[in-house]
C-alpha cells in the first residue's frame, strides 16, 4: 500500500499561489490517516472477537452434547489407570503346557542406606550382621560411620528380612519395593528357563530382564505390555520334566557319570516335552559362570543343547536309512563285514569278528562298524553330506534358547574318503543330543524333517520330506530289533516297544587324540515303534558302572540305555501311553513280498505294515 505524504508537493505551490495557509493540508492528511489506522483496528478487533465467540459457542456445544451422552448412557464404575498401568508392565509368566506356572513375578522389597541420617550407626551394622549372616559386620561398620550417603544393602529381601529390619528402628535403613522373578518349582526346567536378573534399577524399582534360556531369547515378548500380561506357554510338561530329572540324576549317580542329558520330544511337532541337563541349578540363586577351564564343568552348561558330542554308533542308521531311501540296499542285502577294513593307511575294526557277511539290518542290530562304511560308500560322500545336512547336522537347532547359536555341530571341514567313513558311525562329527532326537524324530515322522521348539500350540509349517517313509519305515524296524536282539536289550520295556541305537564314542583330548578310559554314552530311540510318537535320547558323560568279575563297563549298552528303560517305564504313562500287550501289538509284514538276491541291482525294497 502507498502511503499518501502529508505536504504533498503540488498542493502547497498551489496553497501558496492563492494565499492559503500549507499547514492546513498537512493537518488534514494527518486525520485523514489516523482516521484509517482507527478503522483497520476496529475491524481487526472485531474479527477477533468473532473468533473468540465461535470458539465459546463450540466448546459449550462440545460440552453440552457431551453431558447428554453421558445422561443417556448407563452407569459404570471408573477404572483406575495408573493401577492398571502398573499390571500391565509386569513381566508376563511363563508356563507349561497345561498352565502351570514355571517363572512368576513376585512383590517384594530393597534395602538401602542413607548413613548420614542414622543415629546408630554401630548398632545398626550389628542388628544387620544378625539378620544377613552373609554381610560382613567389619565392611558395614566402616561404611555407616564415613561420609557415604547412599549404599545398597539388599537387593532384594523377604517379609520376614523386612520386619527383622523394621525392628532395628533406624531412620537411616530404608526400603524400595520392587518386583522380583521367581521359580517356584526350584530346579526343575532351570536350563530352559535359563534365569533373570536385574537391569535399570532404582531405590523404588527395578528392571527384570532375562540373562538365558527361554528367558533371554523370549524377552522382548514377556516385557511388551502388548501381550496383556498373558502368560508364554512352553511345550514341556512340568509333571513329565521333574520324573525325568528324577530318574536321570538318580542312574547318574549309579553309573558315576560326570553329567547326563536327556531329551523327549514329539515326533509329529518338535515339541520339547522333556529336556534335561545334569548338574543342574537353581535359577532363584543362580551360581556365577566359569571364566576359565572346561564349560561343562559348570552347572550352567546345558548338555542337551550346548553339548558338542561325538555321538557314535547313533549315527549307523542315517547311512543305513539313506542307502535304503536310495534303493541301494533293501533290509536283507548282503553287507561285506570283513574285518578289518582298510582306507588308505587307516584300519577300521568291528568290536567282534562278525564273518564275511551281514544283512543290511544285521549291520545295525550288531552295530558293525565295517558293514556302515560299505554301505556308506555305495552313497558316496556328496550324497552323504547333503543327507546330513537335511537332517539338521550342519547348523545350529532353531529351538527358541540363546544357547542354541552355541551348540552348532563340529562339522570337518574336509571330507577325504577316511572322513565320510568315520562319519557314517559317529566319529569326525560332533552334534548336541538335542541334534540327534531331532534327526531320529524325523525317521520316526515318516521322513519328514521334524525341528525342534519349546512353544506349546503354536502353528509351524511341515517339514520337508528328507527320505521315503517306506525307507523310514524299514529304518524304525531295524532300530526295534536292536533293542529286541540287539545291543540294547536291556532297553525292552514290556508293552511299550521301544526302537533305538546305542553309541559309545571315545572322548577327545582338548591337546588333541583320544581318552583310553573316557567315553559318551548315547541311546537314541523312538517308541511306540508300531505308531511312533516320540523320540528319547539319553547321553552320560564319563560313565563307569562295575560288572560281574570285579570289572567296569562304559558302554551306552550297560549304562545309557538302562536309565532310558526306566525313563520309558515312569514317563509313559504320564504321556497318557497304555502299554500294549502280545496280543494287541500289531502284526509286522512286509509290504512288497518279491524276493532277490541280496545287494543285487534288481533288489526291491522292503517295508513293514503296522
Amino acid at each position: 500500500m502507498i502511503r499518501t505524504p502529508l505536504r504533498p508537493l503540488a498542493r502547497i505551490l498551489r496553497a501558496r499561489e492563492r494565499g492559503e495557509n500549507p499547514d492546513e493540508i498537512e493537518a488534514e492528511n494527518r486525520r485523514r490517516r489516523h482516521e484509517e489506522i482507527q478503522d483497520k483496528a476496529r475491524r481487526r478487533a472485531e474479527g477477533r472477537l468473532f473468533l473468540m465467540a465461535a470458539c465459546f459457542v463450540l466448546a459449550f456445544t462440545t460440552v453440552g452434547l457431551r453431558m447428554g451422552v453421558l445422561a443417556s448412557s448407563e452407569p459404570s464404575e471408573p477404572l483406575s489407570q495408573v493401577m492398571s498401568a502398573q499390571i500391565i508392565s509386569q513381566r508376563s509368566d511363563i508356563t507349561d503346557r497345561n498352565g502351570r506356572v514355571l517363572a512368576m513375578n513376585m512383590l517384594t522389597y530393597s534395602l538401602y542406606a542413607h548413613p548420614y541420617q542414622m543415629v546408630d550407626p554401630v548398632a545398626a551394622a550389628e542388628g544387620l550382621a544378625k539378620i544377613f549372616p552373609d554381610l560382613e559386620l567389619a565392611d558395614l561398620k566402616k561404611d555407616f560411620t564415613s561420609d557415604r550417603k547412599f549404599m545398597w544393602i539388599k537387593r532384594k529381601i523377604s517379609p520376614e528380612q523386612m520386619q527383622a529390619v523394621h525392628d532395628i528402628g533406624e531412620p537411616g535403613l530404608l526400603f524400595g519395593p520392587r518386583e522380583m522373578r521367581i521359580y517356584p518349582n526350584g530346579r526343575i526346567a532351570s536350563h530352559i528357563l535359563g534365569g533373570s536378573g536385574f537391569g535399570a534399577e532404582g531405590v523404588s524399582n527395578a528392571e527384570v530382564i532375562g540373562i538365558a534360556g527361554v528367558e533371554k531369547a523370549f524377552d522382548g515378548w514377556l516385557r511388551d505390555p502388548a501381550n496383556n500380561g498373558a502368560p508364554l506357554a512352553l511345550s514341556i510338561d512340568l509333571t513329565v520334566q521333574s520324573a525325568m530329572e528324577r530318574v536321570l540324576d538318580s542312574g547318574m549317580k549309579l553309573m558315576n557319570a560326570k553329567g547326563a542329558t536327556a531329551v523327549l520330544m514329539e515326533v509329529d511337532t518338535g515339541e520339547v516335552v522333556a529336556m534335561a541337563s545334569l548338574p543342574d541349578f537353581d535359577p532363584n540363586d543362580r551360581p556365577r559362570p566359569l571364566l576359565k577351564g572346561d564349560p561343562s564343568d559348570s552347572p550352567l552348561f546345558n548338555r542337551a543343547v550346548q553339548g558338542q558330542y561325538e555321538l557314535g554308533s547313533t549315527f549307523k542308521i542315517f547311512p543305513v536309512a539313506q542307502a535304503l531311501d536310495l534303493q541301494l540296499i533293501n533290509p536283507n542285502s548282503g553287507i561285506n563285514s570283513k574285518s578289518p577294513m582298510k582306507i588308505g593307511k587307516y584300519l577300521i575294526h568291528d568290536f567282534h569278528n562278525y564273518g564275511p557277511q551281514l544283512s543290511a539290518t544285521d549291520v545295525i542290530v550288531k552295530s558293525s562298524n565295517v558293514g556302515t562304511v560299505r554301505i556308506a560308500q555305495m552313497i558316496g560322500v556328496d550324497r552323504q553330506k547333503e543327507f546330513l545336512k537335511d537332517l539338521g547336522f550342519f547348523q545350529a537347532t532353531p529351538i527358541e534358547m540363546v544357547e542354541a547359536p552355541t551348540g552348532k555341530p563340529l562339522v570337518p571341514p574336509r571330507w577325504p574318503a577316511v572322513t565320510s567313513a568315520t562319519v557314517a558311525f559317529g566319529h569326525g562329527l560332533a552334534a548336541s543330543p538335542l541334534h540327534l532326537a531331532s534327526a531320529y524324530a524325523t525317521i520316526a515322522n515318516g521322513g519328514k524333517r521334524v525341528a525342534p521348539t519349546l512353544v506349546h500350540g503354536r502353528k509351524r509349517p511341515t517339514g520337508e520330506q528328507v527320505m521315503s517313509t517306506r525307507a523310514a519305515d524299514m529304518a524304525v524296524s531295524m532300530l526295534r530289533q536292536v533293542v529286541t536282539r540287539g545291543t540294547a536289550s536291556r532297553a525292552e520295556v514290556e508293552g511299550y516297544e521301544i526302537a533305538g541305537k546305542t553309541g559309545t564314542a571315545d572322548k577327545p583330548r582338548p591337546s588333541g587324540g583320544y581318552y583310553d578310559n573316557k567315553v559318551v554314552a548315547t541311546f537314541a530311540s523312538v517308541f511306540p515303534a508300531s505308531k511312533p510318537k516320540y523320540s528319547l535320547v539319553v547321553s552320560l558323560d564319563e560313565p563307569s558302572v562295575s560288572v560281574g568279575g570285579g570289572g567296569e563297563s562304559r558302554t551306552a549298552g550297560m549304562t545309557a540305555v538302562p536309565i532310558a528303560a526306566e525313563l520309558v517305564r515312569r514317563l509313559a504313562p504320564l504321556l497318557g501311553l497304555e502299554a500294549v500287550t502280545d496280543e494287541k501289538l500289531p502284526q509286522i509284514t512286509p509290504r512288497i513280498a518279491t524276493r532277490v538276491e541280496p545287494g543285487s541291482e534288481d533288489a526291491v525294497k522292503v517295508v513293514s505294515n503296522e
